[in-house]
């Protein structure tokens, strides 16, 4: 996955650099987010991605139910390019231990973002939001299918 942040980069807080690394309540922060399941499941799971390149994985059993730490899950790579007027954030996940997304099935993502200011302002951003507040979770964000072909 590859992120593009544009704009006055400047006036953003982002985290420093860090040693990489599983980390927990990235998303209180700038981070960017993959939330993917099955395309005909209930089940899915949550990946943060900090420009720090720490990092979080978690599954979820049903809408906010059942989190527990994604596993089997290797580190992603994680890089970041800043620029005075972007940053570039890419990530490598590895998928194809974690059970119930299957190699052969099609996949349902949604891709966002929490965007904070220096000034402690949080921003929402998302492929699709749901009716009313921002809500990641909420099955109306998972906007776009993967295809097997499209994963390949």
């Amino acid at each position: 996955m590859t992120y593009v942040v544009s704009g006055d980069i400047a006036a953003l807080k982002l985290p420093a650099p860090a040693a990489g690394g599983r980390t927990d309540e990235l998303w209180r922060h700038t981070c960017l987010e993959a939330f993917v399941g099955a395309a005909n499941g209930a089940g899915y799971y949550e990946f943060n991605l900090a420009p720090s390149t720490e990092w979080a994985a978690y599954g979820f059993s049903g809408y906010r139910e059942g989190m527990t730490p994604a596993e089997p899950f290797d580190d992603p790579e994680v890089s970041v390019r800043p620029e005075a007027d972007r940053f570039v954030q890419r990530a490598t996940l590895n998928l194809s231990d974690l059970p119930g997304l299957h190699p052969d099935a099609d996949w349902r993502l949604a891709l966002t973002a929490v965007i904070e200011q220096r000034d402690g302002l949080k921003s929402y951003w998302a492929l699709a939001h749901p009716a009313g507040r921002p809500d990641f979770h909420h099955a109306d964000g998972f906007s776009q299918i993967l295809t097997p072909a499209e994963r390949a």
